[in-house]
C-alpha cells in the first residue's frame, strides 16, 4: 500500500494578511485525510511543525517583514521534507502561505539529488513568486521562493545554504496574471517556461502540460508540484489574500491534476495560501481537497456532488 504523509506548515509570515496559519486544520476539517484513504493509500499525518529558533534578521531592504520567522521556517520544513520524502511514496504540505517553498523544494531537490535524478517542479499560480530579496517592493517574502531554490542571487548568507539548486529549465508555471518589472526580467533571464493565462486560454492546458510531463519522463526526472490557492479564478476558490482575477477554471484545474495522475510523475506537493478566514462556508478547502483527490486517482465518475 503506498503511503501518503501530511505536513502542516501553519506559516504566514511570508505574507500580508493573517489567516494562512489555519489552513492546515482547514484541509484537515475538509476530509483530506479520508479522502486520500478513501482512494487506497495509507496515510500518516506528522501534525503541523513549529519553525526552528531564529534571532532577529534584518535586511537593506526596508519592506521586507518577518525575515527570521520566515528563515526558521524554511530551516524546519526542508529538513522536514527531506524525511518525509525518503519515508512515503507521497508527502503533501500543507500551508501556509507560499514562502514554505523556500524549505519544501529544497529539501525534495535534496533526495532527488542524492538518487542521482533531475528534480523538476510545476509552479501553478497567479504569481511567478521569483522576486530577490532586494527586488522585493512588498516585503512579502511568499513571493522569493523560486528565485531562491534557483539559486539566484542575493540570498547567500541570509536563507539557508542551498545545498541542491533546481534548474531554472526544470520549471514550468501555469496560471501567471500578475508579475511585477523585476519578476519579468528575472523570468526572461532565467529562461523558465511560463504559460500564463492569456497562452492557456488560447491553447488550453492539455498541450503545454503534456510537453511539460514528456521533458520529465524522459529524463528519468521526479516532479513537486506547488499549488496556490490564487492559481483558480476568484469566484470558485475565494480563500486567499491575493486574488487576481482571471484564474484558472473548476475544469481546467481537475484537468491539470488528471493529468499529472496519469503521468505517475509526481512525488511531493504543495498546496498553499488557503486563508480560511476568507473563505465562503468551507469551499475553497473543499476545492483544494477535491483536487487533490484528483491528483491521486480520482476519476470524473466517482466526482461526489457538493452543496455549498
Amino acid at each position: 500500500m503506498l503511503t501518503c504523509t501530511l505536513v502542516g506548515a501553519p506559516v504566514e509570515s511570508g505574507a500580508s494578511q493573517v489567516g494562512c496559519v489555519m489552513g492546515p486544520d482547514a484541509f484537515r476539517t475538509a476530509g483530506l485525510k479520508t479522502t486520500i484513504e478513501d482512494l487506497g493509500y495509507r496515510v500518516v499525518d506528522l501534525g503541523n511543525i513549529v519553525p526552528r529558533a531564529y534571532g532577529d534578521a534584518a535586511h537593506v531592504n526596508p519592506s521586507i517583514h518577518h525575515l527570521g520567522e520566515t528563515i526558521g521556517w524554511a530551516s524546519a520544513l526542508e529538513d522536514v521534507a527531506y524525511r518525509a520524502i525518503k519515508s512515503s511514496s507521497l508527502p503533501i504540505f500543507l500551508g501556509g502561505d507560499h514562502s514554505l517553498s523556500i524549505g519544501t523544494v529544497p529539501g525534495v531537490a535534496r533526495h532527488a539529488a542524492e538518487a542521482g535524478r533531475e528534480q523538476f517542479v510545476l509552479w501553478l499560480d497567479a504569481h511567478p513568486d521569483i522576486h530577490t530579496l532586494k527586488t522585493t517592493t512588498s516585503g512579502n517574502l511568499h513571493g522569493t521562493p523560486v528565485a531562491y531554490f534557483t539559486g539566484q542571487e542575493d540570498f547567500d548568507g541570509v536563507y539557508p545554504e542551498l545545498r541542491y539548486r533546481v534548474d531554472p529549465a526544470n520549471i514550468c508555471m501555469m496560471g501567471i496574471r500578475s508579475v511585477d518589472p523585476a519578476e519579468n526580467e528575472h523570468l526572461t533571464r532565467t529562461g523558465i517556461e511560463v504559460h500564463d493565462m492569456r497562452a492557456i486560454d488560447e491553447r488550453g492546458v492539455a498541450g503545454p502540460l503534456r510537453a511539460f510531463l514528456e521533458r520529465i519522463k524522459k529524463t528519468n526526472g521526479v516532479l513537486h508540484v506547488s499549488l496556490d490557492v490564487d492559481f483558480l479564478e476568484p469566484q470558485i476558490a475565494p480563500a486567499v489574500g491575493t486574488t487576481v482575477p482571471g484564474g484558472a477554471t473548476f475544469r481546467e484545474a481537475h484537468l491539470v491534476m488528471e493529468m499529472l495522475c496519469d503521468s505517475g510523475l509526481v512525488t511531493s506537493l504543495d498546496l498553499v495560501e488557503l486563508n480560511p478566514f476568507l473563505d465562503e462556508r468551507g469551499r475553497t478547502a473543499k476545492l483544494m481537497v477535491d483536487l487533490c483527490a484528483s491528483l491521486l486517482g480520482r476519476k470524473v465518475l466517482d466526482r461526489p456532488t457538493r452543496s455549498y
